[in-house]
């Protein structure tokens, strides 16, 4: 496998040089298109038959006060996010068309972001991302052949800045609620001798969270090197990030929800009576994460180019939690406060027997990430044709060291309880094409092959040995077609199926079945004056869908459950319509229906067949709109939000007990640029009040079983009882901002 991968790396070096020599032809614009061959392979064009929503850098800005990426994503179709700390600063999270963030493929410069082995995307770990993408392009549904995991609700590719033809600078403070503080520093070069470019970015943001103790404080760099000439691009780029965190991942109660909706219930430290006695200050999540790349670009003449990307990724950190004897044995009823879970003998402590004590632990995360990515693309007036390869290694490392005991148990500080090991490898071909029958159709035909390898071994955190060694081949095909009907009326269908591998807890939960899903998408767009409106109706076919539970592990990651058949269908609707000239509209509605069929789960006491029940976190109602107001002050604009998410199961029992609320909220953005000014090239200045109209609303929660009990009401004889858990999201608040141009 490496060794086809090194060919075609020789392969296209050879290539490269020999072209060097032969080519004659140049770019308009070499530094715009150059940039675009960064992602092409995993991007779609305008009437590609692929369902799919754009944002530019301009369009980022207007709300860019520190939050991170799924909230600035929040108001496009299908899209709801929500924030562990309540206020999009820390851990955030996206779900498309229902379905998780582990199941949103992200690629940034065509590399996969998510995570190997849990497949997850962690913002956190890239805070003030925002602040260095050029653009990016949102695919529901399947969409196109990607990099990495497998897209089951969507595929998110972000390009990071393209290169500046000229010097620039600037400097951006931000405040806000809740101590929210955000502060960067830009700069570009600009191209030095008409071919070097050198930029930057570094930032800084802080906030105390909404949610008590839930404090962010988060660091982040951004560096670009670049060499451009007519037919060449080369950038290395490298960027990262270091968040402290504290956590508030396990939400509330209803109870509490109603009493006080800012309590975090991490970090108890009590008594041997049972007393509280206060919260231990450093249950935190530390991690950096540093990503390096080198891509390379080459145009050959006015058919031929190929893009070759190389890529490191090196995260390391740690959970570090209080252990409380107290609370755990009473209150979780988890034996992890235990000497024998930490595999230790008891210890005899002023002639007493202990077989249980407080400790600090950290759980580590240590890992590597390595990438290579090598396309070509051919296009001349009927033909566009991308194909490539993919290779990725992964090598990670999970471990928990104690650094603390209250009762000497034979650990000194840093030795660990439990050690394990994942490396997960990938090998990936595609080739799409797209041909142009005539000027009114054009056809579709993009194939993939996707071949991973997932080795584990090694304790896991819960101290049970895990062995793993899968091997999973899968073909992706995809095809559609376009016709434009007239220059205003375009219509598309299009079909993808996509394959998907467990992520590790899923093999700690005994799961080993890929899923698989079947996708089609029928569009309409209308483009005409000051009018453009997509809508398009999609059919999702899931086999052995991994859906969430609704219960989390330990750690605040959900659980999930294979519900063998499954379906979600769909009408989405999104427009841009210009009223006057100074005021426009950009609605959206997603309306769907979600289901599992024959869905099977232990319900009063007896396994049962449910029958077609609702799968959770899919609300049937997702809208939002943009009212943008433009006035006769010049620079000034003034955006009214909206965002409606209809009611979500916390399970996929079909329990209407287990629901989370609907919620609308509104926010006002305003952003007035200050031109012609000495010393600046202009003045930014922007404002953003979130939930303008003070909802309490939470817009993510979870559910499990805590058990039955015996009820004579019941055709069963017990009852299943099931806790409800709430995260609430901040009410009103705002942020403020500057920005320096120079």
């Amino acid at each position: 496998m490496k060794n086809n991968i090194l060919c075609l790396v020789v392969f296209l070096t050879s290539f490269t040089n020999w072209s060097q020599e032969q080519q004659k032809d140049s770019l308009n614009n070499p530094a715009e298109v150059l940039d675009e061959v960064l992602i092409k392979s995993v991007r779609v064009e305008a009437d590609s038959p692929i369902t799919h929503s754009n944002l530019s850098k301009e369009e980022l800005a207007t709300r860019n006060l520190g939050q991170d990426i799924p909230i600035l994503l929040n108001y496009l179709p299908g899209v709801v996010s929500t924030t562990d700390a309540g206020t999009g600063i820390g851990y955030t999270y996206i779900r498309v068309r229902g379905s998780d963030a582990s199941r949103v493929n992200v690629t940034l410069n065509g590399i996969p972001f998510n995570d190997a082995e849990s497949q997850g995307t962690f913002w956190v770990n890239l805070p003030d991302f925002a602040s260095s993408i050029q653009d990016l392009q949102l695919q529901r549904g399947v969409g196109t052949s990607t990099n990495g995991s497998g897209a089951f609700g969507a595929s998110l590719n972000l390009l990071t800045d393209a290169v500046s033809e000229t010097a620039n600078a600037e400097i951006s403070n931000s405040f806000g609620s809740f101590g929210t503080r955000r502060h960067n520093v830009k700069f570009s070069t600009g191209l030095l001798n008409d071919h070097i470019e050198i930029a930057g970015r570094l930032s800084a943001i802080s906030s105390d969270g909404y949610v008590d103790r839930a404090f962010a404080d988060l660091k982040s760099y951004f560096l670009q090197g670049a060499y451009l000439d007519d037919n060449t691009l080369i950038k290395a780029v490298t960027f990262g990030g270091h968040n402290i965190t504290y956590q508030s991942w396990n939400g509330i109660d209803e109870e509490t929800l109603n009493t006080n909706r800012r309590f975090n219930p991490i970090g108890f430290q009590y008594d041997a009576e049972g007393n509280l006695e206060g919260f231990y200050g450093n249950e935190v999540d530390d991690y950096k994460q540093d990503h390096y790349q080198l891509h390379w670009n080459q145009k050959y003449n006015n058919n031929w180019s190929t893009n070759l990307g190389l890529n490191y990724t090196y995260g390391r950190g740690f959970f570090e939690q209080y252990v409380d004897e107290w609370y755990f044995e009473n209150v979780l009823f988890s034996d992890q406060a235990t000497l024998s879970f930490l595999g230790v003998d008891p210890v005899t402590v002023n002639g007493q027997e202990v077989t249980q004590t407080d400790y600090i632990r950290r759980r580590w995360l240590d890992n590597d990430f390595y990438v290579i990515n090598a396309s070509a693309n051919y296009k001349d007036n009927n033909f566009d044709i991308d194909f490539g390869a993919f290779y990725s290694h992964y090598d990670g490392d999970h471990f928990g060291e104690i650094i603390w005991s209250e009762n000497p148990i034979g650990f000194q500080s840093g030795d660990r309880y439990y050690s394990g090991n994942g490396i997960k490898n990938e090998f990936t071909v595609f080739g799409k094409t797209t041909y142009r029958i005539n000027d009114q159709w054009s056809a579709f035909l993009d194939l993939q092959g996707r071949f991973v390898t997932h080795e584990i071994s090694g304790l896991t955190s819960a101290r049970v040995q895990l062995d793993v060694d899968e091997d999973f081949n899968f073909f992706n095909p995809k095809f559609g077609a376009t016709f434009q009907i007239n220059t205003n009326h375009q219509l598309y269908a299009s079909y993808a199926r996509a394959n998907r591998e467990p992520r590790r807890d899923d093999f700690e939960n005994g799961i080993t079945t890929p899923e698989q899903l079947d996708d089609i998408e029928l569009g309409w767009r209308f483009t005409k004056n000051n009018t453009i409106v997509n809508t398009n109706i999609y059919y999702m076919w899931y086999r052995d869908q991994l859906v969430l539970t609704g219960a989390l592990d330990d750690v605040g990651n959900p659980i999930r459950a294979t519900s063998g058949e499954s379906y979600r269908l769909g009408l989405e609707v999104d427009a841009e319509i210009k009223l006057l000239e100074s005021l426009s509209i950009k609605p959206n509605i997603a309306l769907s229906t979600n289901k599992n069929k024959d869905f099977v789960a232990p319900v009063d006491g007896v396994l049962a067949n449910l029958g077609e029940t609702d799968i959770s976190f899919s609300p049937e109602v997702v809208a939002g709109n943009m009212l943008i107001y433009q006035p006769p002050v010049k620079g000034l604009q003034v955006g009214f939000l909206s965002k409606f998410v209809g009611e979500q199961h916390l399970s996929n029992l079909g329990n209407d007990e287990l629901v989370l609320d609907s919620f609308f909220v509104n926010d006002l953005n305003i952003v007035y640029e200050i031109k012609n000014i000495p010393v600046f090239k202009s003045i930014v200045l922007t404002g953003l009040v979130n939930n303008i109209f003070d909802v309490e609303y939470e817009s993510n929660g979870f559910s499990f079983a805590l058990g039955d009990i015996e009820d004579n009401q019941s055709p069963t004889g017990f009852r299943t009882q099931y806790f409800k858990g709430f995260y609430p999201q901040a009410g009103i608040n705002f942020l403020v901002g500057a920005t320096l141009k120079f």
